[in-house]
């Protein structure tokens, strides 16, 4: 089978194609525009295997994505090209609108000129798989979990934007018959996150003694599933999900925003202990002492939380790693591959606080 996957160079996208390439035998065809955040260098460990194709190309020009599609036919779309972060969307909305709604419609259009083309097994067995966000549901009070069921109530341009393309997905599927599938999953963390995020900037500001910013009081929750854990979970649902369903994928994983800070410490300390700014090296507070708290995101989601029973029931699926387990993962893959992040902080973003609203 081959799969086409928009923003393959990202941080979710790049590990589902590393998934594809070295866990199974499929082909797989990366489409991406390399903005700031894609980054080739995440795909260093498969680019050169023979079933791997790259395609520099925005979703938005539907000439040149209708040429890839001639050229690749592929089986299987995974489409998960999009603007991600909700600062960047604060202080500029407008790339959010044009890549992951408008971007999405013109990507609908061309794998449904596509899918019409098709013929016999070929057309039966094609998916267009479009990757959400748990941030379309809004804000959780203490209790309860978001299910497939919950209304959308997005708080974020980012979230709007991505609960617009949602919408687009099922409108295609319903009026158009397009075979296509939705899941939409809780905070992601691991291997080549890009450093605006919270869990790669804590890491890289500590180990260069740089403040590490918590919003407000840090007492946001989110549900964080590892990427890995994740690239598996969106295979498996565009290969064994049902047309026209949709999949919440979760970590299991509910944690303070501050609680995910301080554990980040605390491993930095153990797995760091050289480090000018660890206790271990003569810092009175150690990693803890740079903690600061800052003035609190624009409308912030207080709480995430996701029940992927569903995905486990219907697929089979459940996370294999542990918040614990994939955190020190996380930490020693940044440890270890000071090369791949310090490129990225050669290039645009430079830890800066963003989506200020200002």
């Amino acid at each position: 089978m081959k799969f086409l996957v928009t923003g393959g160079a990202g941080f979710i996208g790049s590990a589902v194609v590393r998934y594809l390439i070295n866990k199974t035998d499929h082909e797989v065809v990366n489409v991406d525009k390399l903005t700031y955040a894609g980054n080739l260098e995440s795909l260093k460990e498969v680019d050169q295997s023979e079933r791997y194709s790259f395609e520099q190309a925005d979703i938005c020009n539907s000439q040149v994505i209708s040429a890839i599609f001639a050229k690749h036919q592929p089986d299987f779309i995974m489409h998960l090209a999009a603007e991600s972060h909700v600062d960047r969307s604060i202080d500029g909305p407008a790339a959010f609108i044009e890549t992951n709604i408008v971007g999405t419609y013109a990507l609908l259009e061309v794998a449904r000129g596509y899918w019409n083309s098709l013929e016999n097994e070929k057309k039966e067995r094609f998916r267009f798989h479009h990757i959400s966000t748990d941030e379309v549901y809004g804000t959780l009070g203490p209790e309860g979990l978001f299910t497939e069921e919950n209304r959308y109530e997005p708080n974020s341009p980012y979230s709007a934007s991505k609960a617009s393309s949602d919408h687009l997905i099922r409108a295609w599927r319903e009026t158009y018959g397009l075979p296509t599938v939705i899941t939409n999953c809780s905070n992601n963390y691991g291997p080549y996150h890009f450093p605006e995020k919270l869990i790669p900037l804590v890491i890289l500001n500590a180990l260069a003694g740089k403040p590490l910013p918590i919003y407000g009081k840090g007492d946001q929750v989110r549900d964080w599933l590892y990427v890995e854990d994740h690239a598996q979970a969106l295979v498996k649902v565009v290969t064994e999900g049902t047309i026209g369903e949709t999949y919440n994928i979760g970590g299991h994983n509910e944690k303070q925003n501050v609680e995910v800070v301080k554990t980040l410490c605390e491993l930095l300390e153990e797995l760091a202990p050289t480090n000018r700014h660890s206790r271990a090296s003569g810092s009175p507070k150690g990693f803890e002492g740079l903690i600061t708290h800052v003035a609190d995101r624009p409308g912030h989601d207080v709480r995430y939380a996701i029940d992927a029973s569903k995905i486990e029931r219907e697929l089979g699926w459940a996370p294999e790693e542990t918040f614990e387990t994939g955190m020190r993962k996380t930490v020693q893959w940044y440890l270890d591959n000071k090369e791949w992040w310090e490129h990225v902080l050669d290039g645009s973003y430079q830890g800066q606080r963003l989506g200020l609203g200002e």
